[in-house]
């Protein structure tokens, strides 16, 4: 379920505006979206796992409201950011 370290380092690498930057709102959005997704098909397999439900609901919320930070700030990054994610919105 959770984000194995060479996967992070990858989403950080990938998604980094300058070597070492690991707290841009670009890089927290990706492994927000990655977790997302972990949860999301672990989910489709425990239907009735409330808790990890919750805690999808609560990284959602996280997500959106860094997405929002984003549009807020700069709209072409916001646009990048979930055309290179495959966000909706």
């Amino acid at each position: 379920m959770s984000i194995t370290a060479e996967r992070r380092a990858a989403l950080i690498v990938e998604h980094a505006k300058k070597p070492g930057d690991t707290g841009s709102p670009e890089v927290q959005v990706a492994l927000l979206s990655e977790r997302i997704v972990n949860l999301t098909e672990h989910l489709k397999t425990h239907a009735k796992d409330f808790h990890s439900r919750r805690g999808l609901l609560v990284l959602v919320g996280q997500r959106r409201g860094l997405l929002d930070y984003v549009k807020r700030k700069d709209k072409s990054r916001y646009d990048v950011l979930i055309a290179k994610l495959g966000l909706r919105r």
